[in-house]
Order: structure tokens, then C-alpha cells, then sequence
């Protein structure tokens, strides 16, 4: 029950009742609903600002469990990129070595990836750098890991043929030893017998009877044409062996194959001659690594004792006199 109001009259020295019209209530009444409406806002606000609601509360737990899911997953980028690098490491310094094989460029493995925007879809949050960061490295990571995995299908196949390989590699004397007479020059500078001149001499000189037998140093296939004599080399015999390797005969009497025979270590490929430009009878043996000669002298490790390569390496290092 609303209470009544009375007010003193002066005039008639008595109470009287207060009478409100219509609009006076309704004034007031709009008055308070208004009122009410401001303090109701004004509170909402307050607590909006200042006062977390459960649905908040709830929303910044979950952003604070994948800020840590992120962090945590930085550190097992971080753990993957260390171990991938060490799988990298050993593969070009010791198993790519191990098969001779080149080890990938850092071009390849650190490539980048196209495209500016390929992360656009994640910016616009709170922590796109952090997203943005997180999944570049893991598309970095994916990319060198699938790199590592073809290198490895390649090392194994490598060691599928490594029979193949150790069977193609360069590896016995070109001349037996009982038929050897000596080694006449080494790997190195020499005068030229015949130019008079001091020049690289690109093998070793085996000196040994006209038709004394001549071996193949490993398998292969014979790459030139052994009727067709050349000035310097006389008849001659080259043997690729695959996998980078190949190996000269010169000055031969005669040979034994023709071109694009294959031949097996150990196979007799021609006969020891004075063809070409050579002052004497005598085997001219070359080998060429990926098209550079090199010494011969650190392949001749598979038919001969100890004693006797460390006999070879000794007169091969003496600045003898070469025939050719």
C-alpha cells in the first residue's frame, strides 16, 4: 500500500492530503526507470571493465593453455633442429664420405619457400607473430626433414652397390709384380724425355718387356676406340669405371679389347709397348677422379703386402727419369 502524503496549509491552519496528477507520476516515473537505467549501465560497464565474467575467465585460461601449448612446441622445434642438424652433419661428413658421394648443397637443404603471403591467413590475432613464426619453422623443419629422408634413400642405395663400387674403384698394380721391372717415374714434375722441358707428369711409368700383359685395375667399360693411336699416348686403353672413376693405359703394343667392352678386374686388356711419344718399353698409367688426374699411387693398396706398397711409394715419390 503506497503512502500518503500530507502537507501543511497555512491559510486553513490544517493537514492536507497531497494530490498528484497523472503527468506527475508518469514524470517521476520515467524519472526513476531512467535513473535506474544509468546506474544499470554504468555498473554494467564498470564490471565489464574491471570484473572478468566466466565466459572470460574461461576464454583467457584457454589463451593462456595455447600460449604455453606454442612455447612448449618452440622448444620441441628447437630439440628437432638441433637433432636434424646433426643428422645433416653425419650424413655429408661421414656417410656421403664413406660412399664418395657429394653432400647436398646448403642451397638445397635452407631453401626458402615461395610466396609473401603464404602466412596471411593467420595474421589479424593477438599473436600472429608468434603463429606466424611457429609455423614457418615447422614448414622449414617438414621441408629439410623430407630432404634428409631422400638423401638417406640414396645413402642406402649407395650401400646396396657398395659391392659394385668397391669392385669399380681402381685397385691393383696394371702390371704384375713378377713381371714388373721397376717403376720408372712417378706422379709428379719430371723432365720430359723427349721435350726437354720440366712438366706435370699426369701418372706412373711401369717398366717391364714388350708384351708383358696388362691388367685392368677394376670394372668397367672401355670408353675410346683402341685402334685409333693418339701421338702422345700411342695405343691406348681408357676404362670408365663408373661412379667418377676412370683409368688410362698407354703405350701399348697391342690391345685386348675393343670399345664398349666390359672388362673385370684383372682382365688382360692389352700387351706393355713403345708406341706414342715414349723413349723406352713401358705401361703409362692414369687416374682421373670426376676429370681430374690424380695420383695412382693410393690405389695400388689391393694386390700388394705392406712391405711391398710402402716399396711402391718409395720409388714412385724418386724423381726418376720418365719415358714418355
Amino acid at each position: 500500500m503506497s503512502k500518503v502524503k500530507y502537507y501543511y496549509d497555512q491559510r486553513s491552519l490544517s493537514y492536507k492530503r497531497i494530490e498528484r496528477s497523472a503527468w506527475d507520476k508518469f514524470r517521476n516515473t520515467a524519472l526513476f526507470i531512467t535513473a535506474a537505467a544509468l546506474f544499470a549501465f554504468l555498473g554494467i560497464i564498470l564490471a565489464d571493465t574491471f570484473v572478468e565474467s566466466p565466459k572470460e575467465k574461461y576464454l583467457n585460461r584457454e589463451l593462456e593453455n595455447m600460449q604455453l601449448q606454442y612455447r612448449v612446441l618452440k622448444d620441441r622445434l628447437d630439440d628437432l633442429a638441433v637433432v636434424l642438424e646433426d643428422m645433416q652433419y653425419r650424413d655429408d661428413n661421414i656417410y656421403r664420405v664413406i660412399f664418395e658421394a657429394d653432400p647436398i648443397p646448403n642451397s638445397i637443404r635452407r631453401a626458402g619457400f615461395g610466396g609473401a603471403n603464404r602466412y596471411e591467413n593467420l595474421e589479424g590475432f593477438d599473436n600472429s607473430k608468434m603463429i606466424k613464426e611457429t609455423a614457418r619453422r615447422l614448414d622449414i623443419l617438414t621441408k629439410q626433414a623430407y630432404i634428409q629422408s631422400r638423401s638417406f634413400d640414396d645413402v642406402i642405395d649407395m650401400a646396396r652397390n657398395k659391392s659394385n663400387l668397391l669392385a669399380a674403384i681402381p685397385s691393383i698394380q696394371p702390371i704384375a709384380n713378377k713381371d714388373l721391372t721397376r717403376i720408372a717415374s712417378g706422379f709428379g714434375f719430371r723432365i720430359h724425355p723427349i721435350h726437354k722441358i720440366r712438366k706435370l707428369h699426369t701418372g706412373i711409368d711401369f717398366t717391364a718387356p714388350t708384351g708383358t700383359p696388362i691388367y685392368a685395375t677394376g670394372d668397367g667399360v672401355v670408353s675410346n676406340d683402341p685402334r685409333k693411336r693418339e701421338a702422345g699416348y700411342g695405343t691406348f686403353v681408357v676404362i670408365d669405371h663408373g661412379y667418377g672413376y676412370e683409368t688410362l693405359y698407354g703405350h701399348m703394343s697391342k690391345a685386348n679389347v675393343r670399345i664398349g667392352q666390359k672388362v673385370k678386374r684383372g682382365q688382360i686388356i692389352g700387351f706393355v709397348g713403345n708406341t706414342g711419344t715414349s723413349t723406352a718399353p713401358h705401361l703409362h698409367y692414369e687416374v682421373i677422379k670426376n676429370g681430374v688426374k690424380i695420383n695412382p699411387i693410393n690405389f695400388f693398396y689391393n694386390d700388394l703386402t705392406p712391405e711391398e706398397y710402402e716399396e711402391v711409394i718409395i720409388m714412385s715419390s724418386q724423381e726418376n727419369q720418365s719415358f714418355d
